[in-house]
């Protein structure tokens, strides 16, 4: 037999070994198994994998002490504000029952404060405190965010399916403000004490020198002072973690409509990106703005009794939490309850956008 007979008695073969498998699109499914093909919804193809949870931690801690520095001087003149002294000192004008008057006359008010502390105790004076509340702020930015991550994601994955949901979101709050408060009540309490030192550094001499002063003359249990305001204060975190979940998961819906729009493409534009960020970054200020508003009160007892005011007889002025806010009431007016607001949001406003948007930015480059 010649090659090309053998060549072609070959090809024949193979033809009847594959005609078997010939068919229509239609057909060729029912003559051989295939494997099932999951086709994932476009959302979950656009969604990226979940960060560590150390990542979190260490990108709460670098957006907490970003924000502390830039608006320390804000902070200073709200603790001073709210204090019992300073209150008396610097509200002295008449306030405004019109709303839009009174809150000029409040930014009025901490614009002169911050005027009269650069005039009279020096450009340090803006930044009093910062060392401990650097302390402060970088463990308890990076322990709440670590804390709330990993309780909404236990409560989630134990409790709902691995959804999320209002209800968790709250319970996350709750719980790392509650751990957070404990943790760190005592650096509070010295950058406080920092703050309302009208001495110019001769009563404490530093962090280290104030704490060494309430261990020797207060006692250990004095750190914690002004600890069930701090969970008290709680309720404001939470608020403003729920509030901010909520505006990021709208701003999430609108980028995933916006994507879909395109085709499903899952890239990005350097301005798309920026502006989601910008928007994530605002929502966090709005919802500081909003939890702020609700529960400040809290802010100025807290502080009244971390100052621990004495009495001409020698005792404690503010004994507990409902008597301080019944006396503060009572002797001030129902209007100091907000003392230092203003300083406070223009303080607290552009920080929770700072930490926030830090917080970001450090967790996409972690990750």
């Amino acid at each position: 037999m010649s090659p090309q007979t053998e060549k072609l008695k070959k090809l024949e073969r193979e033809a009847e070994e594959s005609f078997v498998y010939l068919a229509s699109d239609e057909e060729s499914s029912t003559l051989r198994s295939v494997e099932d093909i999951e086709v994932k919804p476009r959302q979950e193809q656009l969604e990226k994998p979940a960060p560590a949870k150390w990542v979190h931690f260490v990108a709460g801690g670098v957006g907490g002490m970003t924000g502390a520095v830039l608006t320390c001087p804000l902070d200073v003149v709200k603790t001073r504000l709210q204090s019992d002294d300073y209150h008396k000192l610097y509200n002295k004008t008449p306030k405004s029952r019109n709303p839009v008057i009174q809150a000029g006359q409040h930014f009025k008010e901490t614009c002169s404060v911050i005027r009269q502390l650069y005039v009279n105790e020096g450009t340090r004076a803006l930044f009093r405190g910062l060392g401990p509340n650097l302390v402060g702020v970088i463990p308890a930015r990076s322990i709440n965010f670590f804390t709330y991550g990993s309780t909404k994601e236990f409560l989630s994955s134990n409790f709902n399916n691995g959804q999320e949901a209002t209800w968790i979101h709250w319970a996350a709050g709750i719980n790392a403000g509650i751990v957070t408060s404990t943790a760190t009540n005592p650096i509070w309490l010295i950058k406080t004490r920092l703050q309302l030192d009208k001495t110019k550094g001769k009563h404490y001499k530093n962090s280290w020198d104030c704490l060494k002063y309430i261990l020797k003359n207060e006692g250990p249990l004095s750190l914690y002072k002004g600890l069930s305001a701090s969970y008290l204060g709680g309720i404001e975190s939470t608020l403003q973690w729920v509030l901010y979940e909520q505006m990021k998961s709208f701003i999430n819906k609108r980028a995933l409509a916006s994507a879909q729009r395109d085709g499903g493409s899952t890239t990005k534009s350097t301005k798309q990106q920026v502006f989601e960020w910008s928007a994530r970054s605002g929502a966090a200020g709005a919802a500081k703005f909003i939890a702020s508003l609700i529960t400040y009160p809290h802010e100025v007892v807290r502080t009244r009794l971390r100052q621990a005011p004495l009495e001409s007889t020698g005792k404690p002025k503010y004994t507990g939490l409902i008597q301080c806010f019944r006396l503060v009431i009572k002797e001030e007016g129902l209007a100091s309850m907000y003392g230092g607001l203003t300083p406070h949001l223009l303080r607290t406003v552009p920080n929770s956008i700072i930490m926030f948007g830090t917080w970001e930015l450090v967790v996409r480059l972690l990750s």
